[in-house]
This record gives C-alpha cells, structure tokens and sequence, in this order.
C-alpha cells in the first residue's frame, strides 16, 4: 500500500491524493447511473474506471475523501486551477454517503484551505435540475451568478441531435 498524501483532514475525513487501491471504491460510485446522471460521463465500467484512476493519480486537482472510521473512499472534491486566481470546485460521492454532510465537510474545508492560500475567486457549475448540489453550493456560502439557457450538451438522442442542457454558476469570493 502506497504511503497516502494528506492534504487535509476533517473531523470525520481524511481528504487525500488517489491511490491504485481506490480503484474498488471509485468504481463503487462511478459505475452508478444516479451518482454520475448530471456529470459529462456515463457511468463507466470496471476497465473505465481503472483508466481514470491512473488520471486521477497523476493529477493535484482530483482530491479523494475517506473516511476516518472505515478507511473507504466515499468520493471525490475537484478543486481546478484557472485564471486570475480562481479554482472550480466539483463533487461526487458515493449513494450511500449522500445527505450525511461528507461533501458540506470536505468542500468546507478545501475552500478555506484554497482561500487561505491566495485563491481569490471558486466557483461552481452545476445543472439546475441538480439541487443537491447548488443547495450545497448555498450552505456553502456561494452565491448563484448565473442561469446560462442550454448552453452545453453532453449526450444525444437517438437522431444524433444534442440534448442541450442549462447550467447555474455559483462562486464565492475570498473572505
């Protein structure tokens, strides 16, 4: 087992660096058609999986959340660098650990940590049929900027015509 890479830890979690031996636990939510209904991916085979586990180790913007009592990796907090400054901040975690506070936890914590940092502005896009996660993204303090009107696609119907989704951009700005 490789040494783990803290980046912080919380009351119930430890937010760290992916490890080839995640790859059960994020395969566990990534192959879940409801934990992945509002990313730009379908739900992605064992072999996916594996692929994007060897991404997600090599990059610094991909943070896995565990769990301090059982030492399984319930999700994941993206943190991506852009311009002036700013980071866009994404989640996803696992059925099983939705509406228990680990992603309100983990989020918390990363941002402070990047406003702490320098980090002037994170911001957030997220669909609006998804209110899981833009009420998180208010209990977190982010103000909604915008309702963009079907401005990204990331599947097609059986024509091959887009299927064009909203997006709402949240962003809070350092304290």
């Amino acid at each position: 087992m490789e040494k783990k890479k803290i980046i912080a830890e919380t009351e119930r979690l430890i937010l760290r660096r992916y490890l080839p031996e995640d790859l059960e636990d994020l395969f566990a939510y990534l192959s879940d058609p409801e934990v992945v209904a509002f990313e730009p991916y379908l739900p992605m085979s064992l072999q996916e999986a594996r692929e994007n586990l060897e991404w997600r180790i090599q990059t610094e913007e991909m943070i896995a959340v565990e769990l301090k009592s059982s030492r399984q990796m319930i999700g994941n907090v993206y943190l991506g660098k852009r311009e002036f400054d700013s980071l866009e901040l994404g989640f996803v975690f696992h059925r099983s650990c939705w509406g228990k506070g680990y992603a309100q936890e983990s989020c918390l914590c990363l941002t402070r940590q990047a406003f702490d940092n320098g980090i002037h502005r994170i911001f957030a896009e997220c669909d609006p049929l998804n209110s899981r996660s833009w009420r998180l993204l208010e209990r977190l303090g982010f103000t909604r900027e915008a309702h963009l009107r079907q401005n990204v696609f990331f599947r097609k119907d059986s024509e091959g015509n887009p299927i064009w989704k909203d997006t709402y951009i949240y962003a809070r700005l350092h304290p």
